[in-house]
């Protein structure tokens, strides 16, 4: 069994409690049901936000679905002129025997501009609810 990273990314409404919480708990559960993730084999996850969203703790999410037993951290992206707003990402580092081609990576609302290539039957122009681009720059990141 190796240690795997697992990542996805979505957009939340608001730079609200609820709006973060909501749009972590759905990739977070997104990623958990593609993946088959069993928590007892997770090493960490690591939950990351845009610098605009600073309301919540996106960890939250996971402490308030069980997983207390985890070690989980929060940090913000770097502030790219051009990046994505309103972004929450998610890495969950965990023990499979799942090959890289076989992980599921999840992009969901706007952040499926992030990487196009991943979401099935993406467009590669951002869907009309993505939160805006700040500064000059390309709305896309292959640093996710």
């Amino acid at each position: 069994m190796l240690v795997r990273g697992i990542r996805g990314a979505t957009t939340a409404e608001a730079n609200t409690r609820e709006a973060i919480l909501d749009a972590t708990r759905e990739l977070f559960a997104a990623l958990i049901e593609a993946n088959n993730i069993d928590h007892e084999l997770v090493a960490s996850v690591i939950f990351s936000t845009s610098p605009d969203l600073n309301a919540e703790f996106p960890a939250v999410a996971a402490r308030e679905a069980g997983w207390t037993d985890v070690a989980l951290m929060c940090g913000h992206e770097m502030g790219v002129p051009g990046s994505l707003q309103r972004c929450v990402r998610i890495l969950i580092y965990v023990n499979t025997d799942l090959r890289l081609s076989e992980l599921k990576h999840i992009y969901l609302r706007g952040a499926q501009v992030l990487r196009p290539d991943l979401v099935p039957g993406a467009a590669s122009t951002p869907p009309s609810d993505a939160p805006p681009s700040t500064g000059a720059g390309s709305t896309s990141s292959t640093a996710t």
